[in-house]
């Protein structure tokens, strides 16, 4: 439960990336779903796997969301704990295996650019990891670099770990496979800071499996 790469430039990362988002369709789709969130009538904690520098922990808290933030580089979470010292921030990675929640449920679980991390033949798993600590209803949004061709994932070169991108098709037939169903997707074109497609995806976890 280690990541080195992103250990090694947590520094960097913090003067390069000072706020939660780079654009204002990342932000106002995090909004919308922390807007989901707030509509369900579940009660439990947020989870923010991959929560890097904190930022977005930080602004779901900030929305009235009862959040922790998980990250398996130590260096990203001392920044995230000096930045944000009143919110709670754990060492442990996608599957969850040290985060005790002390008997409380999961209301939901973003996974921001973090997945994209995990060898695709490990995300089934950690998705049906999710979803047998989660409540039906509970909602999950997941976000990565995404593919243009149908059914693919394919191994790209990120800049600090080992990565894929996922088609969005693909993403949601994973998700439906663990136990969620898709409740909304955007996708944003390549741009000058862009060198792909991106996806967020947000599935909520099914009534009957």
């Amino acid at each position: 439960m280690t990541q080195p790469g992103y250990d090694a430039v947590a520094d960097l990362y913090s003067e390069a990336l000072p706020t939660p988002y780079q654009t204002p369709l990342e932000r106002h789709v995090v909004g919308a779903f922390a807007d989901l969130v707030l509509e369900r009538p579940l009660e439990g904690i947020v989870l923010d796997v991959g929560c890097g520098l904190g930022h977005v922990t930080a602004d779901l808290a900030g929305r009235g969301l009862d959040v922790v933030g998980i990250d398996p580089s130590r260096e990203m979470l001392g920044i995230a704990r000096r930045n944000y010292p009143e919110l709670r921030f754990v060492h442990d990675d996608a599957q969850l295996e040290s985060t005790d929640l002390g008997g409380q449920g999961v209301a939901a679980v973003v996974a921001r650019f973090s997945l994209i991390h995990l060898p695709p033949s490990d995300v089934p798993n950690v998705l049906a990891g999710w979803a047998a600590r989660m409540a039906p209803g509970a909602l999950v949004a997941v976000a990565g670099q995404t593919t243009d061709t149908v059914g693919e994932v394919s191994e790209f070169d990120h800049a600090v770990a080992q990565a894929w991108r996922w088609h969005p098709d693909r993403l949601s037939e994973a998700l439906s496979e663990a136990g969620f169903e898709e409740v909304w997707r955007t996708i944003s074109r390549p741009d000058a800071q862009h060198r792909f497609p991106e996806v967020h995806l947000v599935a909520r976890r099914r009534y009957q499996v």
